[in-house]
């Protein structure tokens, strides 16, 4: 199977796409596909890989949604496995691509979308040059997972410090410090536990863990913290990352603290991009920071810009998810047909 794809290639200005999806994850591949088989001219566009957020979850993880409700574009998720692992989807969701026959610019960054009268302007950058292309209409399917909540304290950038958590085998015997309460951060403390490492630390900066934890994920935790195998700094804020001693430096309430770490996992949660959004026209509340859409048609106030998967949750970024994101696509396509 081969990806047709735009990559390295110049862009012809003078062509006028139907559709330009901006983001090339699961829900962008389900309007690509949508649109190909309403026979429209599509490209997806992509600052990363396809479906750079799945290449950047744990390693080894598995879904906790089961097969058919990850499944698209009318293609099934043939596994003997009723729960996927990321490996799984990843191959699935290029067989799609694939079998649609999608055409790619990957690597590429959407830096501007301006409507002028009746199409977009889309411009891009990759490594080399600057682009622009042309629309009837553009879809944002980008999701969040690119855009991690700010934690700007001093040595954040020191090499040791990340904000992605990928396996446990790395820090096996070594000191590990991470940073949050919720979902990622339970999950991977458990998982460098179980693993080897010398020792795991969680620094939370609430009174307990966060109340969306899942129900099988926190009584493990809660146990493992009880019995002292992990440790937990509650109502602590993380100050500095040093590199000698290396660790960080904590504030637990009144008092500091130093936690020994050769390496540490910032896991406190993601955010959409909402200055993204609000410089493309699409009005996005300040505080949810949820586009303004239609539901029906999932098309912003700007006319023929369209709002996809869970960039429609806004901050609430546990609420919409590939399972119930799926119908957005035909959606979309749908709509955008009465358009043209």
């Amino acid at each position: 199977m081969e990806f047709e794809t735009v990559m390295n290639q110049p862009a012809d200005e003078s062509r006028i796409y139907d559709l330009i999806v901006v983001g090339a994850g699961p829900t962008g591949i389900a309007i690509g596909a949508e649109a190909r088989k309403a026979g429209l001219d599509v490209l997806l566009i992509d600052r990363g890989a396809l479906t750079a957020a799945i290449l950047a979850f744990p390693t080894y993880m598995n879904f906790f949604t089961t097969r058919d409700k990850l499944a698209i574009a009318d293609i099934p998720f043939a596994i003997p496995n009723e729960k996927p692992s990321r490996q799984d989807a990843l191959v699935y969701y290029r067989a799609v691509a694939a079998h649609y026959r999608l055409p790619l610019a990957l690597h590429e960054e959407v830096i501007a979308i301006e409507r002028q009268e009746s199409l977009f302007n889309v411009g891009t950058r990759t490594k080399e040059s600057e682009i622009r292309r042309r629309a009837r209409a553009v879809a944002l399917a980008t999701g969040y997972f690119g855009n991690p909540v700010p934690y700007d304290i001093p040595g954040k950038d020191l090499p040791w410090v990340n904000r992605y958590y990928q396996d446990p085998y790395r820090h096996y015997g070594e000191d590990v410090v991470l940073i949050g309460g919720g979902n990622s951060a339970c999950e991977a403390a458990l998982d460098l536990w179980r693993n080897g490492a010398g020792s795991v630390t969680l620094i939370v900066r609430g009174t307990q863990l966060k109340d969306g934890v899942k129900y099988w994920v926190r009584p493990d935790i809660e146990n493992r913290i009880g019995e002292g195998s992990i440790r937990a700094h509650f109502n602590s804020i993380a100050r500095v990352f040093k590199e000698s001693p290396r660790g960080v430096e904590v504030q637990h309430g009144t008092e500091n603290l130093f936690a020994k770490a050769d390496a540490v996992y910032i896991l406190t949660g993601f955010l959409p991009d909402a200055q993204f959004e609000r410089r493309c026209g699409i009005e996005v509340d300040a505080q949810t920071l949820i586009p303004k859409f239609d539901a029906e048609s999932c098309e912003s106030n700007v006319p023929g810009l369209y709002i996809a998967g869970t960039l429609q949750a806004g901050s609430d970024t546990g609420r919409i998810f590939i399972e119930n994101s799926r119908e957005h696509a035909p959606k979309i396509v749908a709509h955008l047909r009465k358009r043209l």
